[in-house]
């Protein structure tokens, strides 16, 4: 099993996000876990994590992430706005597996 973790300012703008992708991932057949948090709680929630997709409106902080997620030894990235405006699911899981080498 997969586990996908999502950060944004609060943890609510990606909730949509993750219920898509939670759909994509059962059409396609995948074993994950996939849940958003608030920046703040991020640190912390890496260390269950798999890879960590930061909110487009947080890229301000992927260094400050990065540090915490070479330390865990887990990939993360920014979350391509078009895909989170768009609320693409399968296009923001897609990305999770790539980062994850799969």
């Amino acid at each position: 099993m997969k586990r996908i973790l999502l950060a944004c300012s609060a943890g609510m703008s990606t909730s949509l996000l993750v219920s898509k992708m939670k759909e994509s991932a059962e059409a396609k057949g995948y074993e994950v876990e996939i849940w958003a948090v608030a920046q703040d709680k991020a640190p912390s929630e890496m260390e269950k994590a798999d890879v960590l997709l930061i909110g487009p409106q947080m890229r301000f902080m992927k260094k400050k992430f990065a540090k915490v997620a070479d330390e865990v030894g887990i990939p993360l990235d920014v979350i391509d706005p078009v895909a989170y405006g768009r609320v693409d699911g399968e296009a923001v899981l897609n990305k999770a597996f790539e980062l994850m080498g799969e």
